[in-house]
This record gives structure tokens, C-alpha cells and sequence, in this order.
């Protein structure tokens, strides 16, 4: 089972904070950022979602090396790109624990997936509640996260079409070939 709750609004006030942080440690670091977006279903008022808040930090190519760094310096462990192209993963430090951060291509799909499904199920509240439901349904009888999101991908592949990504990036995002939960360091 995959622990899914109702929209929770301090989720924006949790995301400021990290927000915050990491724009501070970025600018003392001197690598330019381009934006940090809150991301995934916490990011979507009135959405039901794990509740973790999911962060993107985006940056130029050249800067993805300083603001890893700068993350590790954080007390983040690199987890690399995982399967997704222009997208590196973090495990976060306990202080920060139910967060989820990367660093992210300015301009690569994986941004313009996030985005996408963030900024859709924000304009469209029909479905907003489907995916809710789907995302409840498949929550209980998920056995793992994997599980979880393979039971979810029908309905992302929708949302992603009314985003107007093409057939060509949603094939690519669906066949982006991210390890298992098993196969991640932990």
C-alpha cells in the first residue's frame, strides 16, 4: 500500500521553505538558477498525493556540476539521473525528510513533464478528481512505488496529452527506463 492523503495546504508554505534554502545556498554559491518549482501532486491545489513535496531546481547545463554540489554540501547524496535524461536525483538529508529534490535541464522534457502534469491538473479540475481517484484506487492495492506508478500511467499519459506534449514526448517519457525501488541506493 502506498500511503496517499488529501490535499494538505501547508504543502505551499513546505515548498517556500525549501524554496528558500536552496535558493540562499545556490546564490552563496554563486550558481545561477533559473527557477526552483514545486512540483508533482503536492503542487497541485485540492489534489491528493503521497505526501512529499517534490522539488526542481532548474539550471543551465554547464551549472548542473555546482548545484549538485551545492545540494551534497547540503548534506543531499547524489543518486545521478536514473534513468531520466538532463534530470539528476538527490536523496535528501533526514532534516529534510518527505521532500524530493533534483536538479533539473532548463528546457528538457523532464522538466516539461513535471510542469505539464503540474500545470493542467491546476487548470482543470475534472481532471484533477480523476486522477485523485486513480491515484487513491491504485494507492491500496499498489505492493511497492513501482506498482504505484505503473497503475498511474494511463492516466499521466492522458493528462500529459491535454498538456499538448507530443506523441513523440509522451512515448519518451513513458519509456524513460527508471530502476525500480529496489534497484535505488539507499
Amino acid at each position: 500500500m502506498i500511503r496517499v492523503v488529501e490535499y494538505d495546504p501547508a504543502w505551499p508554505r513546505r515548498f517556500e521553505q525549501l524554496r528558500s534554502e536552496y535558493a540562499d545556498a545556490m546564490a552563496a554559491a554563486g550558481v545561477p538558477v533559473v527557477a526552483i518549482e514545486h512540483v508533482g501532486s503536492t503542487s497541485v491545489p485540492g489534489l491528493a498525493a503521497k505526501p512529499i513535496i517534490d522539488c526542481d531546481i532548474v539550471v543551465a547545463p554547464d551549472d548542473v556540476p555546482a548545484a549538485s554540489a551545492t545540494l551534497v554540501g547540503l548534506g543531499f547524496r547524489t543518486l545521478g539521473e536514473l534513468g531520466i535524461p538532463a534530470r539528476w536525483a538527490f536523496k535528501e538529508p533526514r532534516r529534510l525528510a518527505g521532500t524530493t529534490t533534483y536538479v533539473v535541464v532548463d528546457g528538457c522534457l523532464s522538466l516539461g513533464n513535471h510542469l505539464a502534469v503540474r500545470n493542467v491538473l491546476r487548470s482543470d479540475p475534472v481532471l484533477r478528481d480523476e486522477y485523485a481517484a486513480v491515484k487513491r484506487r491504485v494507492g491500496l492495492s499498489a505492493g511497492d512505488i513501482d506498482e504505484y506508478g505503473r497503475g498511474k500511467n494511463a492516466t499521466v499519459q492522458r493528462i500529459l496529452a491535454a498538456a499538448d506534449l507530443t506523441e513523440a514526448e509522451r512515448a519518451s517519457i513513458g519509456a524513460d527506463k527508471v530502476p525500480s525501488h529496489e534497484e535505488l541506493p539507499r
